[in-house]
């Protein structure tokens, strides 16, 4: 459990002291699938609460930081609320991550990772100024999305260490983007979680290769 927990840190730590390399790299990822489905309309996509009027003047690392700099939650937070997307995305398969909705799904990710995870967290109208919506709005979208998950917030070690390890493995690889031309409306790895399926939970570099052409949420 200690060697996980110093893994979990490297992979948090960067060379800039201020800004730790998940970020970037979850930053830069759905930036990738943001974009991608902005131009892929192949498949119905049907408008949610996620979605704003008009795309976000700020972009999604720069929001992503903005998040990581005033909510204080834990490494492990992050990770869990890449898993909670990637459910989400599996559930919801009609409404990809784009432009209009990936701020709103980040920010409120992120806040039911850290209730859930924290011992201490801050309450929904810190992460709604955090966010830049309203209170009201940060409380109908953490409802939302719980109920887009059917309140599937648990998880076991195998499916946390699973997208941990997909997450190291992309770190290194961070300067060459996957190739996003396929169908990308689906979840951000399509990897096995085992709480939502009882398949086994093994993952092959074979199954990895494949799973980064689909990357989406």
């Amino acid at each position: 459990m200690a060697e996980e927990e110093v893994e979990l840190q490297m992979l948090i730590s960067s060379s800039d002291p201020i800004m730790p390399r998940v970020i970037t790299f979850l930053s830069s990822l759905l930036q990738r699938v943001a974009e991608s489905n902005d131009t892929d309309r192949s498949e119905p996509q049907r408008v949610s609460v996620f979605d704003g009027l008009t795309r976000p003047a700020i972009s999604v690392q720069s929001y992503l930081e903005r998040i990581f700099r005033y909510a204080n939650c834990s490494p492990s937070c992050y990770v869990v609320a890449y898993i909670y997307l990637d459910r989400f995305a599996r559930r919801h398969p009609s409404l990809p991550i784009n432009s209009y909705n990936v701020h709103r799904l980040l920010i409120t990710s992120v806040l039911v990772a850290a209730k859930f995870m924290d011992d201490v967290c801050y309450n929904n109208a810190y992460y709604a100024k955090v966010g830049g919506i309203s209170t009201a709005e940060m409380n109908f979208l953490e409802v939302d999305f719980l109920f887009g998950l059917s309140f599937q917030l648990n998880m076991t070690p195998d499916t946390f260490n699973s997208y941990f390890t997909f997450l190291q493995r992309e770190m290194l690889c961070i300067d060459k983007p996957p190739n996003l031309t396929t169908k990308t409306q689906y979840c951000l790895l399509l990897l096995e979680d085992d709480y939502e399926s009882n398949n086994n939970n093994n993952i092959n570099d074979n199954h990895l290769h494949q799973n980064q052409t689909q990357l989406a949420v």
